[in-house]
């Protein structure tokens, strides 16, 4: 990356800046990256239809921005399950397992998570020296991958209690519209979670709110803080890739932004 290029833009929830010094992470966006047309500019997502090179220097920003190098940066072959790996040391671009999740005690090795609409999820206990981040689609959610995630961590010596975790930009309540399916798998979970749920416009339907719902699966694990950033990607095209923006209008190729950490 020159100089004069631009730089990846990246969002800090407020209500977490003091809790997350000496954590460098990213939730970042779709600007400041190379990518062209419907991949401008930040795609990160190395198995789409982009040009290679080009999504591999978006990632070479995106480590630049937390101090690291392409090299340290991993990701995962995400598939909307519960499983959490330990990373102990970096495997190269697209080589990652399928899993929903990565946690490390490792100095230097960058966790990216890959979303267009799904929660990304990260974590820090600072005192340990453990970090995570999790793909939340609801699946994953309801399935477990954030309990997963803390679990994985604890195996590394973190202390849920001390575990600080911020839910990224993903789809809002306002624009998530979800069907029987959805809403009865997450009753099914646990009844009281029907507070997440608020009236659809169509009969059989209902507006979701998953980044509420993360951080109250969160909480209920035990977290020390658990807080969600509060953007909605359908909501914003100039700052978020979104599948379902892309499904609304008749389907196309999409980039996907990353959302990083590390010790």
């Amino acid at each position: 990356m020159t100089d004069n290029a631009p730089r990846p833009e990246s969002l800090t929830p407020e209500s977490l800046k003091a809790d997350w010094l000496g954590v460098r992470h990213g939730f970042f966006t779709r600007r400041g990256g190379v990518s062209e047309g419907p991949f401008a500019s930040l795609n990160c997502s190395l198995s789409g239809r982009d040009d290679r090179a080009a999504v591999m220097e978006n990632r070479a920003r995106v480590a630049a921005a937390l101090g690291a190098g392409v090299p340290a940066l991993v990701g995962l072959f995400q598939v909307h399950g519960t499983d959490a790996v330990a990373v102990e040391t970096p495997w190269a671009p697209g080589a990652g397992p399928h899993a929903d999740a990565m946690v490390t005690d490792r100095p230097g090795i960058v966790l990216g998570i890959i979303t267009a609409d799904c929660a990304p999820v990260l974590f820090a206990d600072r005192a340990a020296g453990v970090i995570g981040a999790a793909h939340a689609g609801w699946r994953g959610a309801v399935g477990g991958i954030l309990e997963a995630t803390l679990a994985a961590m604890a195996r590394l010596g973190a202390d849920p209690a001390r575990v600080v975790a911020a839910v990224g930009p993903c789809i809002a309540q306002a624009s998530y519209e979800v069907g029987a399916d959805l809403h009865d798998a997450v009753l099914a979970h646990d009844p009281a979670d029907a507070r997440f749920f608020a009236a659809g416009a169509r009969p059989g339907h209902w507006q979701f709110d998953l980044p509420g719902y993360c951080s109250a699966r969160l909480l209920a694990a035990g977290v020390a803080q658990a807080a969600a950033l509060g953007f909605d990607t359908l909501a914003d095209p100039g700052r978020f890739f979104s599948h379902r923006r892309r499904t609304l209008a008749g389907g196309g190729p999409i980039g996907h932004q990353i959302s990083a950490v590390v010790l």
